[in-house]
């Protein structure tokens, strides 16, 4: 079907926000499945009374998040790529729940930021342990990852006598060779300092869903409209 300008404009847009979700959806999807059946956690979901620890929600999460990512990221592509307005509105309902939920969660992480900075350092500390006990390469990636952004060093911040040492930054300066800030304590301040700026994360991936909402109703109206003129086109000459 023929789109103007604008519609244009909002299914490539679409298609662009579609790709970047999907990517995020899938490592999210893939981490969380990893995480989830890998050999050196998957004891930790046998155990039931571990089943409400830090480290088995975050995994729910990140499981659950990918999925719902991916299935939107199917309806939005598929009605975007080929103008399909049952595909549309499905994915219409989807991202108006999303941008819903992803804002209150921003207003939930910021008016419990103590409780979850406390969650998130018993999440670190749950992969520091699991690699600390099976020397999982994935597993020191992560944590790299994690104290290299936070240039913190594992639970003591002591290198010299931590036990996943190899796992710790540079030192920037002659006394960080001898004590750093220990990540357990480094992601609880980090999320209480930061706190308004993830609510404004949260905020900002609400406003980027809604662009997106927007652009999925200008393709619904004008599909609509071309198919009022397609309809009475017919009529006329039938």
């Amino acid at each position: 079907m023929a789109l103007d300008g604008c519609g244009l404009l909002c299914k490539y847009t679409l298609f662009i926000f579609n790709l970047i979700f999907a990517l995020v959806g899938f490592v999210f999807l893939g981490l969380g499945l990893w995480l989830r059946f890998s050999g050196s956690t998957r004891a930790i979901f046998e155990f039931e009374a571990l089943n409400s620890s830090a480290f088995v929600i975050a995994v729910t999460i990140l499981i659950t998040t990918g999925s719902v990512m991916l299935i939107v990221v199917v309806f939005g592509d598929y009605g975007a790529c080929n103008e399909k307005r049952c595909a549309l509105k499905i994915f219409s309902v989807l991202v108006s729940f999303l941008a819903g939920a992803v804002v209150v969660f921003g207003v939930i992480a910021y008016s419990r930021k103590e409780e979850i900075g406390l969650r998130m350092g018993e999440f670190y500390s749950s992969i520091y342990l699991l690699y600390v006990a099976n020397s999982d390469p994935v597993l020191a990636v992560t944590l790299t990852f994690i104290q290299k952004l936070l240039h913190c060093c594992g639970a003591t911040g002591i290198p010299s006598l931590d036990f996943a040492k190899e796992t710790c930054p540079k030192p920037d300066t002659i006394w960080e060779h001898i004590k750093m800030d220990a990540c357990p304590g480094a992601i609880i301040n980090v999320f209480n300092r930061n706190a308004p700026l993830v609510m404004g994360v949260f905020v900002g991936t609400g406003a980027l869903l809604v662009v997106a909402l927007v652009c999925s109703i200008v393709l619904l109206a004008q599909t609509k409209r071309e198919q009022q003129e397609i309809t009475a086109r017919y009529t006329t000459v039938y």
